[in-house]
């Protein structure tokens, strides 16, 4: 389903509705298209916070890094 700006603004929520449903949302702007709704699951196999705990970092990890590394990292 391919529907226009205004009207998706307009029914944002029946349309995130549609996409968790399994149909396609597309957004467009005179015509053009612009963006597809898609539910996360289907986008991303990994869920922000699943894998906490799941590794160890050590506190030494960056000790091999070049200090010009993190030039662009420090203000």
């Amino acid at each position: 389903m391919q529907v226009n700006m205004h009207e998706a603004q307009a029914h944002l929520a029946h349309y995130v509705e549609k996409t968790l449903a399994g149909e396609e949302v597309i957004l467009a702007r005179g015509g053009k298209v612009l963006v597809a709704l898609v539910p996360i699951e289907k986008h991303n196999n990994v869920i922000l916070g699943t894998l906490e705990g799941a590794f160890d970092v050590p506190e030494n990890f960056d000790d091999s890094l070049h200090e010009d590394f993190y030039k662009d990292f420090l203000f």
